[in-house]
């Protein structure tokens, strides 16, 4: 049996639900864009934008999916960048079966690359990598110098 649509003050009758507040919001914490949403119910993107408008459960829903998944990835790009370490477990087999283990703490360094991404992002006027044309443009402009030789005998 279909669902009722949700009533509609003028043309068409929206495809909005009710169930689609918790659709998105897990959609949003697997990394959906709004564009990607508007593929998986089979509408437009502005409709999607007209939704998130009419439909203030919707919208935040989408927020706290979106906002749960970014902070994740922070968190994760953070610990890369800083270092850190986990419990492992290591095991030992002979002839394919399992004869020991042993549960360890495995330390991952600092990874350069998300060190850099970081920065970059967090405080581009210090770390943001400059191109040619932009250093030129911010060097200082060279004074006239003279240098007056002295003869040390």
């Amino acid at each position: 049996m279909a669902k009722p649509l949700v009533k509609n003050k003028g043309g068409a009758p929206t495809k909005y639900q009710k169930s689609y507040n918790e659709q998105s919001r897990k959609l949003c914490l697997m990394g959906y864009t709004d564009k990607q949403l508007a593929g998986f119910f089979e509408v437009s993107e502005s409709t999607i934008n007209k939704w998130k408008l009419d439909h203030p459960l919707f919208s935040e829903s989408l927020k706290a999916g979106k906002q749960i998944a970014d902070s994740e990835v922070a968190l994760s790009l953070y610990e890369k960048a800083i270092g850190y370490s986990c419990k492992d477990t290591k095991f030992a087999t002979h002839e394919g079966k399992i004869t020991d283990e042993k549960e360890y703490t495995k330390n991952y360094p600092p990874c350069p690359i998300s060190i850099k991404y970081w920065l970059n992002n967090r405080q581009p006027e210090l770390w943001r990598e400059k191109s040619e044309g932009e250093e030129l443009k911010q060097a200082p402009a060279i004074q006239k110098v003279q240098i007056e030789v002295i003869s040390a005998s």
